[in-house]
C-alpha cells in the first residue's frame, strides 16, 4: 500500500463520524477498522496492524533458533517507536489476500504476494496493465508494481534510429514521418527477453572456424599473402549448354556491375519493382555458379525461396532451359532451418528470396517487420564472413522505389543492385548502388524474353530509331550522347515549333526549368523570334534527359523545326549552354566522342575548348570530324547555312 493510501485512511478514521457507520468496533491490541462504503452498503473494506503479529512470529522464531535471537541488538527487537510497521489488506471475511495466495507469514525480509482486484470482494483475479502484481518491501511499507508493461520504441525507417518517444521527424536524418512503434515483448518462459544476436549467433555458430579467444589481430600484409587476386572473384562464364548463344554473355555483364565478379563471403542486395526480373536473375546467376567452370568443377548452390514453392521454382527453371544438376530448390522462412539445411549441404552460394519473408524465432515482430528485417540480415551477414559463402538477398521496394525495411539494411550488406525496367519496356537496368569490391559507375542492360534476361548486343543505340536521311520528318531531330555510369548512350531530341499554337510550351522528358532557359537563350542572345510559336519538346524512348550535355541538341532540334531545315544525319551535338548563349564543357567529353565514332557518326558539334583537347588525344586520326564553336550563332552558321 502506498504512503498516501495510508494517510487518507487516518484521516477518515478520525473524521469517521461523517461517514455514518453502523457500528464501531473498540480499538484492541490487534485492532480492526472497519466502515462501510457510502455509495455500497455492502463492500466493506478491512485494514489491521501487523505489528503485533509479527512480533508474535519473530518471537516464536527466535525461542526455535535461539543463536540468532538472542541478540538483543537485533533490528527486529526495537522499541515501537523504532519499528517500521506494514500493512496488510484484508477481505470481507476477514482473510488476509496474501493469505489467499501463499499460507503462512514469512520472514519480515521476504515479499507478500498481494492481489487486489476492482471490486475489492475476491482476490481469484489479478489486475492487468495498471493493477498490482508481487509486493515489494520498501522503507517498511508494501508497494506493489506494475506487470506486463512492455517496452515501445520508435525506430526510423530510413536510418534505423530509435527514441524512446514518438518525433514528427527522425532527428538523425531528418526524415519527416519515418519514425514507426515496435514493442519488446518477454517470449521466453522466465520472463527474460531474447535478442535476435543471441538467436542468430547460437545459429551460425557451428560454423566458426575459431573460437573468440583464437582469433588474433593480423597484419595488413599478411592478410592478403599467398591470395591470387586474379582468381578470387568467382567468375560468371556461361556455356552453351546451360544458355542459348545469346545468353552467353549474360555472366560477363553481372559480373561487371559486381566489379569483375562475385566476392567470396559477400552480402548482395538486390532490390526493385515487382516484375522487373529480380527472381529470374538470380536463377540463372545460381545454375551459372552451380557449373562452376573454371573455379574447380560443379558444386552445389541454394536457392531458397519463402514466396514460392519448389515446384513453381523448378516450372521457371524449365522454361529457362537451366539443366544443371547441382542447383538445389528449398522453401522455407525460418532462418534457422534455411542455415541447418546449408551446413549439410555445404553450398558454394545461397540465394535467398526474399528477406522480407524470412524470420527468427524469439525475435519480436512478424516477418518483414524493422526489427526482424534487421537481425536476418545481421545472422546472414556474420553467416557469410564466417564461412566465406557469398548470400544474395531479394529485397521489396516502397512505393517511392526504396528498399522496404530500416535504412540499416543497405548499410549491412556489401553491395546493393537495383533492376530498373518499364512495364511498357523489355529493357532492364542493372545499377549498382553500393558496391565495397567495385565502382558504382557501372550499368548492366539485358532484354527480358520468353528465355529469360539477355544481353543487349549493342546497348549505345538503344534508344535511337531508324534514320531516313531523305525524309523531311528530320527537321527538328537531333542526337546528343549522354552517360549513365561508366556506359554512354545516345538519344534523339525532337521538337516541334508551331505558329499560333494555343499550347505555348509541352515538354516531355526534357526538365520544364532547363527548356525555359534554352528557349529564352535563343530568343535573347541567337535572335529567334520565338515569341507567339508554340514549342513541343520530346525525347525518344521515353528516356529523360538528366545532365546538362544534351542542351546543344535541344536547342538545335528546336532551330532546326523553327528554320525547317532538317539536321544531315550522321552529326551530333555534345555541349552545355550557358546564359550568355556561349557552350561549355562536359565530363568525359573523350569518351562520348569515341562512342560517335564507333557507331558511324561523321561530324560531331562540340564547344570550343572541347576540341583544343580532344585534339591532344589522337581524335584528329579518326573518321569523325571534331567541329568547335564557341557560342550558339556559330552552331546555327556552321549546321544551318
Amino acid at each position: 500500500m502506498q504512503i498516501s493510501e495510508m494517510r487518507a485512511l487516518r484521516i477518515f478514521y478520525t473524521q469517521r463520524q461523517l461517514f455514518n457507520p453502523k457500528r464501531h468496533i473498540p480499538i484492541s491490541p490487534s485492532p480492526i477498522i472497519s466502515f462501510q462504503s457510502h455509495r455500497n452498503p455492502k463492500i466493506s473494506r478491512h485494514f489491521r496492524s501487523t505489528y503485533n503479529l509479527r512480533t508474535q512470529e519473530l518471537a516464536s522464531l527466535d525461542a526455535d533458533c535461539p543463536s540468532s535471537g538472542s541478540d538483543s541488538n537485533s533490528p527486529d527487537t526495537e522499541t515501537n517507536s523504532s519499528t517500521r510497521r506494514t500493512w496488510t489488506v484484508f477481505d470481507t471475511e476477514g482473510t488476509p489476500y496474501s493469505d489467499r495466495q501463499e499460507s503462512g507469514l514469512r520472514r519480515g525480509a521476504e515479499k507478500n504476494e498481494v492481489s487486489v482486484n476492482k471490486g475489492y470482494g475476491s482476490a481469484g483475479k489479478l489486475r492487468s496493465g495498471g493493477g498490482y502484481g508481487q509486493a515489494s518491501s520498501d522503507s517498511g511499507f508494501v508497494r506493489g508494481r506494475k506487470k506486463g508493461k512492455k517496452k515501445v520504441h520508435w525506430v526510423c525507417s530510413e536510418c534505423g534510429h530509435s527514441e524512446g518517444q514518438w518525433w514528427g521527424a527522425c532527428r538523425e536524418c531528418n526524415t519527416v514521418g519515418s519514425m514507426k512503434q515496435f514493442s519488446e515483448g518477454e517470449s521466453s518462459n522466465d520472463g527474460s527477453r531474447v535478442s535476435g544476436f543471441e538467436v542468430s549467433d547460437s545459429v551460425v555458430r557451428s560454423w566458426f572456424p575459431e573460437k573468440s579467444t583464437e582469433v588474433q589481430p593480423l597484419r595488413l600484409t599478411d592478410v592478403n599473402r599467398g591470395v591470387n587476386q586474379m582468381n578470387w572473384r568467382i567468375p560468371f562464364k556461361v556455356y552453351t549448354r546451360l544458355f542459348n548463344v545469346r545468353h552467353g554473355h549474360f555472366g560477363s555483364e553481372v559480373a561487371r556491375v559486381l566489379g569483375g565478379g562475385l566476392v567470396p563471403g559477400s552480402l548482395v542486395l538486390v532490390g526493385g519493382d515487382p516484375g522487373a526480373g529480380k527472381s529470374t536473375m538470380l536463377l540463372q546467376i545460381a545454375a551459372i555458379i552451380a557449373e562452376g567452370h573454371d573455379i574447380g568443377g560443379s558444386s552445389p548452390v541454394l536457392y531458397v525461396s519463402g514466396e514460392e514453392s519448389v515446384e513453381q521454382i523448378g516450372n521457371r527453371a524449365d522454361r529457362l532451359r537451366i539443366e544443371t544438376e547441382d542447383l538445389f530448390l528449398y522453401s522455407s522462412t525460418d532462418i534457422e532451418e534455411i542455415l541447418g539445411q546449408v551446413h549439410l549441404l555445404s553450398p558454394r552460394a545461397l540465394v535467398v528470396d526474399s528477406i522480407q519473408t524470412v524470420y527468427l524465432k524469439g525475435v519480436v515482430g512478424s516477418a518483414g517487420g524493422l526489427q526482424q528485417v534487421k537481425e536476418c540480415t545481421s545472422a546472414l551477414l556474420r553467416f557469410a564472413k564466417k564461412t566465406n559463402i557469398p548470400v544474395f538477398l531479394i529485397g521489396h521496394v516502397t512505393k517511392s522505389g526504396d528498399i522496404a525495411g530500416p535504412r540499416v539494411l543497405e548499410h549491412i550488406v556489401d553491395a546493393v543492385l537495383y533492376m530498373e525496367g518499364e512495364k511498357q519496356s523489355s529493357h532492364r537496368l542493372l545499377r549498382s548502388v553500393k558496391n565495397r569490391f567495385g565502382s558504382t559507375d557501372e550499368l548492366g542492360i539485358f532484354e527480358m524474353s520468353q528465355m529469360g534476361l539477355q544481353v543487349v548486343s549493342n546497348p549505345s543505340e538503344l534508344f535511337l530509331s531508324e534514320q531516313n536521311s531523305d525524309s523531311e520528318i528530320l527537321a527538328g531531330l537531333a542526337v546528343t550522347v549522354i552517360m549513365d555510369g561508366s556506359r554512354s548512350f545516345l538519344l534523339e531530341i525532337q521538337a516541334l515549333c508551331v505558329s499560333g499554337s494555343t499550347f505555348s510550351k509541352q515538354v516531355n522528358g526534357v526538365p520544364p526549368s532547363r527548356a525555359d532557359m534554352i528557349i529564352s537563350v535563343l530568343m535573347k542572345q541567337a535572335g529567334l523570334k520565338l515569341n507567339d510559336i508554340g514549342i513541343f519538346l520530346n525525347v525518344v524512348s521515353g528516356v529523360t534527359l538528366a545532365e546538362t550535355a544534351g542542351d546543344l541538341a535541344v536547342a538545335a532540334a528546336i532551330c532546326s523545326s523553327f528554320l525547317e531545315f532538317p539536321i544531315p544525319s550522321g552529326i551530333a551535338f555534345i555541349g552545355e549552354i550557358g546564359l550568355g548563349g556561349e557552350l561549355r564543357m562536359v565530363p568525359r567529353m573523350e569518351k562520348r566522342v569515341h562512342t560517335l565514332a564507333k557507331l558511324g557518326y561523321k561530324k560531331c558539334i562540340v564547344p570550343k575548348k572541347a576540341e583544343t583537347a580532344l585534339a591532344t588525344l589522337g581524335f584528329e586520326g579518326m573518321k569523325i570530324e571534331i567541329v568547335g564553336c564557341r557560342n550558339l550563332k556559330e552552331v546555327i552558321n556552321t549546321v544551318f547555312v
